[in-house]
């Protein structure tokens, strides 16, 4: 399913790579290199950038291949600076229903140490 599925789209100029990718959970990774503010620390919209697409994945997988996943609310806490390397996002499903699927995404650095928490909410309906 993601196979060139995001060719062209942010998540692609982002650097984002695809680790694991089911309904129930979404693991992917990002550089932080290109994807910093100005004081070299990775931008927090970035972040959110990669735990909206890490989301919308598992719920569009959760909703299977003839219906669409949107993002319709999405909340990030930023915990610590990462200033190289690569982070990496786990999202795990909290619901999962016909019409909304929602998705706690962590995102930690190399260290393991939490960068970011989102949350993110998709409405899914049919194409």
């Amino acid at each position: 399913m993601l196979s060139g599925m995001h060719d062209g789209t942010l998540a692609q100029r982002m650097g984002i790579e695809f680790l694991e990718a089911g309904p129930e959970r979404v693991v992917g990774r990002m550089p932080v290199e290109g994807n910093t503010q100005p004081y070299g620390l990775l931008h927090g919209g970035a972040s959110a950038v990669l735990a909206e697409t890490l989301g919308s994945v598992a719920a569009a997988i959760h909703a299977g291949p003839d219906r669409l996943a949107l993002g319709i609310e999405i909340n990030a806490t930023h915990h610590r600076a990462a200033s190289s390397g690569y982070v990496t996002g786990v999202a795990t499903r909290l619901h999962g229903g016909r019409t909304l699927a929602t998705y706690d995404i962590e995102i930690t650095d190399e260290q393991g140490r939490r960068v970011c928490t989102s949350r993110l909410t998709c409405m899914l309906r049919d194409r």
